[in-house]
């Protein structure tokens, strides 16, 4: 557990993410005053000592640092420059730290206006996905102001393990979508070696181990693996939410230009899962891609 220390944090957003990481904030011996536009959403905090509060400006007007982790961008803007925004309610500590994944260039605009109001706003997605959430052992990537960061590091720790700042304004998003596009095509690679060896009459559980322990041994076959081989889609970052990621680097892709074909191609495999309702499902479903495309079956699926 970290070292217990003071301040009061603002947490805008109660999902799967960051109800874990309001959690840590508790533990970790921050106030924490938490909202989610779903009721009920944050109850389960109550037994941490985290405040569940009704609207944006009770959760951050007497807070030293707002934090959010939301599901993309329209969720952001709403947060900030809607009617009970923080450009209407700016927090005590003048201090805003945006964890959810969303466009690099809508982050610079809301930094800009944001500092009009005097309030400085970082951007600090974050990998490790929900098992990294629970266990405060993420890898936050950050942008923006130098003296921000060192203001909001304590806090960050509370949630990470892995902090880096990255750059200025937008540096964090853009990290964590270069992020996002390696581990989408990693995940498309695993999909097609596991279905290729499938189709040779291969051991897959072997074969994973086998392939641990040379070259091709990545994070996501580690992790995500055993679950693709047996069928298994239940958990994990959603299908939905990597198509997002997906949608925001071809986006940013296309202002510069950089070509990402790759990235292109594993982006219609994502759309093909989504379309046969794989959405609320784990990153692992897109192995079911190729229980469609060869057919074949995933183990529990037999």
């Amino acid at each position: 557990m970290k070292t217990p220390t003071s301040g009061v944090v603002g947490f805008l957003g109660l999902g799967v993410m960051g109800r874990e990481m309001a959690r840590n904030l508790a533990q970790a011996g921050y106030t924490v005053r938490a909202f989610d536009i779903v009721s009920g959403a944050g109850e389960a905090l109550r037994q941490y000592g985290i405040e569940v509060v009704n609207d944006i400006p009770s959760a951050v007007s007497d807070a030293d640092i707002v934090i959010s982790m939301l599901p993309d961008t329209p969720q952001v803007e709403e947060i900030v420059r809607g009617p009970q925004g923080l450009l209407s309610v700016p927090p005590r500590g003048k201090l805003y730290v945006d964890m959810s994944t969303i466009a690099p260039e809508a982050t610079r605009n809301l930094s800009q206006a944001l500092a009009a109001v005097g309030v400085t706003m970082l951007d600090a997605p974050v990998s490790g996905g929900p098992i990294g959430a629970k266990n405060g052992t993420l890898t936050i990537m950050v942008g923006g102001d130098a003296a921000g960061f060192a203001q909001a590091t304590p806090y960050l720790h509370a949630m990470g393990t892995t902090l880096n700042h990255v750059g200025g304004s937008g540096a964090g998003q853009t990290v964590k979508l270069c992020n996002q596009l390696i581990c989408g095509i990693n995940i498309q690679a695993i999909c097609e070696a596991l279905a290729l060896a499938r189709a040779w009459d291969i051991n897959l559980p072997q074969m994973r181990e086998v392939l641990l322990g040379g070259s091709a041994a990545s994070w996501m076959l580690d992790k995500l693996g055993p679950a693709m081989i047996d069928g298994d889609s239940s958990a994990g970052f959603r299908i939905d939410l990597m198509m997002k990621d997906l949608r925001l680097v071809l986006e940013a892709a296309q202002k510069h230009p950089v070509p990402l074909p790759a990235t292109a191609l594993v982006a219609t495999q994502y759309q093909n899962a989504q379309a046969y309702g794989e959405g609320a499902n784990g990153n692992q479903a897109l192995f079911k891609v190729y229980d469609r495309l060869t057919g074949q079956q995933t183990a529990k699926a037999i």
